[in-house]
């Protein structure tokens, strides 16, 4: 039985939990000020926000695997001094890659975090009661840290200077640093399996190139290069399958997505990322630089759905016991699409009700995916293969948001590239920057002289609300993709009244999935 120093431990084990959470989003409320400060393009910023996520996604089951053979203790430990170095060179970049570098290693730092500490609970709480409670307790600061990130975000814009939002990490890091060698138990399995560097790059190897590439073709068209970069992705990308269907043990069990309900869940965490990532991008720089709210404005207003999150999120598991979890997260993310499309009559005149209406709708009616997908999931993943299952779920998810920022984020600045009218009389040297990106036009609009200034803004901000238009349409149809999908591939998952680990119709016989030798990873 765990007695008080394991439920200390699992205090500050939440606490490093939350603040990765935290972090996919915290940048998105300062980018305009960032790119202000250091001038960046359209492009570095969408990648200074999304480099976090891309990076912890390409090495979360690297890290969980050497957390398996030198102890996830010792990575944990050495995940956060990395993470404070690379939160202090952030703070205070002076320079675009500066920021970009320290962004990227913030995401590797904070791989280390989700499969170490989902095995340190794992060690210190073997009794399956207490064990359910501290799972609770610790997905709830996950969904703190999903509510928060806005927040903390716009509070410390409110007062500081943007740098500010990465010092948050540091007092947090520190803890675990002080208090984690006492607290935490040693993991090291001497038998874990090996580490697949190779299959980790490989992965990063096709996505950076894919996303460039793609990023390239929304901002300038159709061109050689960014054709040739994208083709590169997709070889990478299919080499990447090509390993893990030979390797004994392989980084990622392509297996798991014969299993309907395993792939649907999935697939649903990443589409869902996805969709979170570009939204939050979007309808943050929409409030700020469209209805002209303060970054804490911005987070006050945005605690309104974060409300509505915490209503469907515990409402959806209880519906569940009673209702096929399919239905519930099928017919969830129907009225998240109706969320999505009232975004698409958000309009200059009186458009924060509409948006704000809009995202409580997509939030209540999305927030199941959160707290029933992985238990779907875990239910209908055998025991020697449910470790691999979480490790693949927390990928697809960060690498959906990471994908969604860039993706998402690079439709929109299409859309408002084509959209926006500039006026006559606007110096050359500053139309160009004023095309790209509402940021650059909103910045160049005070200083120029006359009426051109407000007929600048005025257009940037009539492109900016197009561009919120084209991305909450696709997310629309996503979202209906996505339930359509979960329909189908969970159609046979009864409603969940077992405990955890006992199948619910859709698991395959025996017979029919014979086991291979695998270790078994942490699940995150």
């Amino acid at each position: 039985m765990a007695g008080r120093r394991e439920w200390i431990a699992l205090a500050v084990l939440c606490f490093p939990t939350l603040l990765t959470t935290v972090d996919v989003s915290v940048l998105i409320l300062a980018l305009p000020r960032i790119a202000a400060d250091l001038d960046m393009g359209v492009n570095a910023q969408l990648w200074s926000a999304d480099i976090y996520g891309f990076m912890l996604a390409g090495f979360i089951v690297l890290m969980g695997t050497l957390g398996d053979r030198i102890g996830h203790k010792k990575v944990l430990l050495t995940g956060a001094a990395v993470f404070i170095v690379a939160s202090a060179v952030a703070a205070y970049a002076g320079s675009t890659w500066v920021l970009l570098g320290a962004r990227g290693l913030l995401g590797i730092a904070a791989a280390t975090v989700m499969p170490s500490v989902l095995a340190l609970i794992s060690r210190m709480f073997p009794n399956p009661a207490q064990m359910g409670v501290a799972m609770g307790v610790w997905g709830t600061s996950i969904m703190l840290g999903v509510i928060l990130g806005p927040v903390v975000g716009g509070l410390l814009l409110g007062w500081f200077w943007w740098g500010s939002i990465f010092l948050i990490g540091i007092p947090v890091m520190l803890l675990l640093l002080v208090l984690g060698p006492k607290l935490l138990p040693e993991t090291a399995n001497p038998e874990a399996g090996r580490l697949d560097v190779v299959s980790a790059l490989i992965s990063l190897a096709a996505l950076l190139p894919f996303v460039y590439g793609l990023k390239e073709v929304a901002r300038a068209g159709w061109a050689a290069t960014p054709v040739a970069l994208m083709v590169i992705g997709v070889a990478f990308a299919v080499l990447f399958v090509q390993r893990q269907r030979t390797l004994a043990v392989p980084m990622v069990d392509l297996g798991l997505f014969r299993i309907p309900a395993v792939g649907s869940t999935i697939l649903l965490g990443l589409g869902f990322g996805f969709i979170m990532g570009g939204i939050g991008l979007v309808t943050t720089l929409y409030m700020q630089l469209v209805e002209g709210m303060t970054p804490v404005r911005v987070a006050v207003w945005m605690l309104i759905p974060s409300f509505a999150m915490i209503i469907g999120g515990n409402v959806g598991p209880l519906l569940a016991r009673k209702i096929k979890p399919g239905w519930v997260l099928s017919g969830g993310l129907v009225i998240a699409s109706v969320g999505t499309l009232i975004m698409t009559r958000v309009s200059l005149a009186g458009g924060l009700t509409t948006l704000i209406i809009g995202l409580v709708v997509m939030y209540l009616g999305a927030s199941p995916v959160g707290t029933l997908a992985n238990a779907v999931m875990m239910t209908n993943t055998p025991p020697e293969k449910a470790g691999a299952a979480g490790s693949l779920s927390s990928t697809g998810g960060e690498l959906g948001v990471a994908l969604g920022v860039a993706l998402l984020g690079s439709a929109a600045s299409a859309v408002y590239g084509n959209s926006i009218t500039l006026p006559d009389g606007l110096p050359p040297e500053v139309a160009a920057p004023a095309g790209e990106s509402i940021a650059a036009a909103s910045a160049i609009a005070g200083t120029l002289p006359g009426p051109v200034g407000g007929q600048l803004l005025d257009a940037a901000q009539d492109a900016f609300t197009s561009a919120l238009h084209g991305v909450t349409f696709l997310t629309t149809l996503v979202f209906l993709v996505l339930a359509a999908m979960l329909a189908i591939g969970l159609r046979r998952v009864q409603p969940l009244t077992g405990p955890p680990g006992m199948p619910h119709g859709d698991m395959p016989p025996a017979a029919e999935e014979p086991a291979t030798p695998a270790p078994v990873r942490d699940p995150v």
